[in-house]
């Protein structure tokens, strides 16, 4: 049984930075990339940024420059460091497992609230 646990979000002013994290608990293998996606009231869940097992990142526009994500294979953990928040940065925000063998699977955390305002 794999669960991934988030922590790290939270109340923060425009600009300012927050850093999330996630960790797997449980049996996991076959890794094929771990990311972070947000989803906003009112609005589909979006991909904020994703990094594969070599460690190739893809990032959304809206955070390019503003955010950075990264993993850390040894403890099945994945971070994102969000810098310059904006209000619009306001949602729920989930990490994201998805491993393959022989065929995708997918893991989702239960979601941290980030609140961008003054």
């Amino acid at each position: 049984q794999v669960q991934l646990v988030e922590s790290g979000g939270g109340l923060v002013q425009p600009g300012g930075s927050l850093r999330l994290s996630c960790a797997a608990s449980g049996s996991i293998f076959s890794i094929d990339a771990m990311g972070w996606y947000r989803q906003a009231p009112g609005k589909q869940r979006e991909l904020v940024a994703l990094i594969s097992s070599g460690g190739t990142t893809n990032y959304a526009d809206f955070v390019k420059g503003r955010f950075t994500i990264s993993g850390d294979n040894a403890k099945n953990a994945v971070y994102l460091q969000m810098n310059s928040l904006k209000s619009e940065d306001t949602a729920v925000y989930y990490c994201y497992w998805r491993c393959f063998r022989s065929t995708y699977i997918h893991y989702w955390g239960q979601g941290t609230q980030v609140t961008v305002s003054s």
